[in-house]
């Protein structure tokens, strides 16, 4: 999502084998086909590589399943909290606690109405712990519905702000966006100094899914060091490479070097959530994880 601040704020499993993501579990969960966590994160067979040569593969190297019950695991994830809009004039107020749950079965995000800190809302925005700097990362997700929500699977620069380096030039990735106006829409989108939505040239691609709240889908991203490409159910949906656009590519087209940290969270209105209004009658609204998992690139 957008701005220095901004967002961006069972049935017992069924094993098959999708055409496109051969070695990605599969699980049925309420009759709709989800990404599925293994019992444990590490016995995960390596994703064939997409983007690089065939003898290499994606290896698993940090997950969270989301199979334990309680707050979302303080050592990998942190609350950011507050309200003020978040650079987009959003509504919700971010609490420390109580918006994100963790069931045994994935993490909920909700959207609630609910008076806090001046806001009228409150909602979750996870950051993780970590950071990474290259590799291929994994959310399989169901999304709410309703007009005037902003859910968003995204990454910022690890320390995000960081004294020197405001947005856009510290560079934004955006996994998963969708706004509730335009259901079904899922946007997947770069941002840049060069390359940003206050300038109008944004670079991304966009896919619609009818079923995006009713069945979980994969996102996913892939971040070599001179290119980044996205997924979703293992389609491509949208490729970048700063030297299709300069021939002299400086940190303007490509501030994508350092580590980021991922960012899950489920705004309210604001300057594009909210830009056919809001709808209250769909709260409480829920964003449910299944997983997420990142991976590191390794050459046979």
């Amino acid at each position: 999502m957008r701005g220095s601040g901004g967002i961006k704020s069972y049935l017992p499993a069924v094993i098959v084998c999708a055409a496109l993501l051969p070695l990605v579990l599969i699980r049925l969960r309420n009759g709709a086909a989800s990404a599925s966590p293994a019992p444990a994160a590490e016995g995960l067979p390596a994703v064939p590589s997409s983007s690089a040569a065939p003898a290499a593969s994606w290896q698993l190297i940090w997950a969270d399943e989301f199979d334990y019950t309680g707050e979302p695991n303080p050592a990998d994830w942190r609350p950011d909290v507050g309200g003020g809009g978040w650079g987009n004039g959003e509504l919700q107020y971010y609490t420390a606690g109580g918006n994100a749950t963790v069931t045994g079965q994935c993490l909920e995000i909700e959207l609630r109405a609910q008076p806090m800190q001046g806001s009228s809302y409150t909602s979750a925005r996870l950051v993780s712990t970590r950071g990474w700097t290259y590799g291929r990362f994994e959310i399989s997700a169901r999304l709410p519905q309703g007009v005037g929500t902003w859910p968003a699977v995204w990454m910022l620069p690890t320390g995000h702000p960081l004294p020197g380096d405001p947005w856009p030039g510290c560079g934004e990735l955006d996994i998963m966006e969708n706004v509730g106006f335009d259901h079904g829409n899922i946007h997947q989108t770069i941002h840049t100094g060069a390359f940003n939505h206050m300038n109008g040239n944004q670079k991304g691609g966009t896919k619609y899914l009818a079923d995006v709240s009713e069945q979980f889908h994969l996102y996913a991203m892939e971040w070599l060091p001179d290119s980044l490409r996205f997924f979703i159910d293992g389609e491509e949906v949208f490729s970048y490479k700063p030297g299709d656009y300069t021939g002299d590519v400086t940190t303007q087209e490509w501030p994508f070097d350092s580590p980021f940290s991922l960012i899950l969270n489920v705004a309210y209105g604001g300057s594009w959530g909210g830009a056919l209004g809001t709808d209250d009658t769909c709260l409480p609204a829920v964003m449910e994880i299944d997983y997420v998992r990142v991976y590191k690139l390794e050459r046979g």
